[in-house]
């Protein structure tokens, strides 16, 4: 049976819309909290003079010694704040508890910092805008064996998944593609393709090469960035980008929103996406 979506109102104006949170992003009283371990790379082999942290979540009940999934969050922190916009920690322990994830840890991986003439800076740009494997190797070889020195971790490309927003949205479908050894599924909520150094390279890249089996879940918002312009238009990087998925007969799924840039309408999504993500049969998804 074909599910019914409720009614909601049409907004009419786009630019300043917010999306209201479900329940999945909320503490639930039932659902006992997971535990968080915080980690400090003091140093990095692929990007020398960076430090960061790095939050290792687990849920209730999870089998430490069991081969589990992996879900990469880019912007750690920022992804995992309880009282943030996308509060993925607190999604983890309720998808967990509903049973609907495999068992599952989650990386939340801040961005690195780099100290520029005694001022410490953010190197986020540098490591998720570019279009190479250099970020994605740096999880694989410098981040996960972190975890797996701890917490049994499958090394099936299909059991781990990383998921970004923005630039954070870039370097999550990037890591996929460069490393599809690593990564086979993909969340990119308002992904800034249009600011990767050289342009988006995916809608030839898609269009050029033979499918992988990869998942993407791909999120953009009307009012993106430039979204009436005929360059560095965010919204239509986006569309084109869906536009090659299809074309070229992945498994993949495309989300509009109304709003501006925003975190908001992704955080709003992030139970579902994993949801869709993870789902075992996508014939009828």
């Amino acid at each position: 049976m074909s599910p019914t979506v409720p009614f909601a109102a049409l907004p009419i104006g786009q630019r300043d819309v917010s999306y209201e949170y479900g329940p999945d992003s909320a503490i639930r009283p039932d659902v006992p909290a997971g535990t968080i371990e915080e980690l400090h790379l003091g140093s990095s082999e692929r990007y020398p003079g960076t430090s960061r942290k790095v939050w290792v979540h687990r849920p209730a009940g999870h089998l430490a010694d069991a081969a589990s999934a992996v879900m990469v969050f880019n912007d750690g922190w920022w992804y995992l704040d309880p009282d943030g916009a996308v509060r993925g920690g607190t999604v983890l322990d309720n998808l967990a508890a509903d049973g609907v994830l495999p068992q599952m840890i989650g990386v939340f991986v801040d961005p690195g910092v780099v100290n520029v003439d005694g001022v410490p800076t953010k190197h986020r740009n540098a490591e998720y805008d570019a279009f190479d494997d250099t970020y994605a190797s740096f999880l694989l070889e410098e981040v996960l064996p972190e975890v797996e020195s701890r917490y049994g971790v499958s090394a099936e490309p299909m059991n781990r998944g990383i998921c970004g927003g923005s630039s954070g949205g870039n370097a999550a479908l990037t890591a996929a593609w460069t490393r599809p050894d690593g990564f086979g599924r993909v969340i990119a909520f308002n992904p800034s393709f249009a600011q990767m150094p050289g342009g988006n390279p995916y809608p030839e890249l898609l269009a050029a090469e033979a499918p992988r089996p990869t998942r993407v879940f791909l999120h953009a918002a009307h009012r993106d960035l430039h979204w009436n312009e005929r360059a560095w238009n965010w919204f239509a990087e986006s569309l084109d980008t869906a536009s090659a998925l299809a074309r070229a007969g992945y498994d993949f799924r495309l989300v509009v929103g109304d709003g501006s840039h925003s975190p908001n309408h992704g955080g709003v999504l992030l139970p579902d996406a994993l949801r869709w993500l993870w789902a075992e049969d996508h014939t009828d998804a």
